[in-house]
């Protein structure tokens, strides 16, 4: 019989590392964010106190942390899920480690202890856009808009021409830095493309942010799915709540226009370009960030 893990049995505190931890070069400082398959801590380099983020990979439907921080199966069955959710994050810190680029969060390394991987990462001081919507500490204008989604389709635009898709781009994984400077975080969706179809796998998904398409396991990918994303955020931000989800828009859109329904609050060209990055159908849609660019600014 497999053995079973009763997360109730174990202190809440034994989910992430604790303050003082030591691993391999890092010291810990504290937990910086977490999420279903990983937490981020921020720490420093013992030889130099240089300061890091680090991303460790804890599945907590598949594995659990023990008393000296080794990270175990919940049980037999779960053992291969975790198994392989640890070699695709190794890959996903070994591709990130490639991808150079100013508003694209940087990779530095990435190691394996306590049974796990961890990747570490150059820490960028900023406020993540959801925080920012929801605690409403900002005047979401034209020259917030701009700067922000200009400085992210930069580094999206990055990513495609190294033949990668991000499939995960929402308002949580955008980090706000000073002068409204984005930097795109989380790559733990990203795919190789062309590529005919997503694994089951590799499937992610975000209600509100994740187009048809990406509901379909044998649809095809690219940038335009990434768009779509995009201009989601970008529609968060004038209404401030989670878009209508694609599989919904299907059966009956109910989703009123931007250009319509804030027409007099932002300019023309703006709304409609977040309309084109939200068509429904991807062939619909802008079929490269350089069309949504030049959409943005009007020409």
């Amino acid at each position: 019989m497999a053995e079973y893990y009763d997360p109730h049995t174990y202190p809440k505190e034994w989910n992430y590392l604790q303050t003082g931890t030591i691993i391999d070069q890092y010291v810990i400082e504290r937990e910086l964010a977490h999420g279903g398959f990983s937490s981020v801590y921020l720490a420093r380099q013992i030889k130099d106190q240089f300061q890091v983020a680090i991303k460790e990979y804890l599945p907590r439907k598949f594995a659990h942390r023990t008393w000296n921080n080794m990270v175990v199966a919940n049980s037999e069955e779960a053992a291969a899920l975790f198994k392989r959710g640890r070699v695709l994050f190794f890959e996903e810190a070994k591709v990130l480690s490639t991808l150079k680029h100013p508003n694209i969060v940087q990779v530095i390394g990435f190691f394996k202890a306590n049974s796990t991987v961890y990747m570490v990462m150059t820490y960028d001081y900023g406020v993540t856009l959801d925080k920012l919507l929801r605690d409403k500490s900002l005047s979401v204008s034209e020259d917030f808009l701009l700067p922000l989604f200009t400085s992210l389709l930069a580094g999206l635009g990055h990513i495609h021409s190294q033949q990668f898709i991000h499939l995960d781009i929402k308002p949580s994984n955008i980090l706000v830095r000073p002068g409204n400077d984005a930097l795109l975080l989380d790559f733990g969706a990203i795919q190789s493309y062309p590529k005919s179809h997503l694994g089951k796998q590799s499937k992610i998904l975000t209600k509100g942010y994740s187009p048809i398409e990406q509901h379909d396991l044998s649809a095809q990918l690219g940038p335009w799915t990434d768009i779509y994303a995009v201009g989601a955020s970008m529609r968060n931000c004038l209404e401030n709540k989670t878009p209508v989800p694609a599989r919904d828009r299907v059966q009956q859109d109910t989703l009123v226009p931007a250009v319509k329904a804030f027409n007099r609050k932002f300019p023309e060209h703006l709304l409609k370009a977040i309309d084109w990055a939200m068509a429904l159908q991807p062939e619909n849609r802008p079929q490269s960030v350089a069309e949504l660019q030049q959409a943005l600014t009007g020409r």
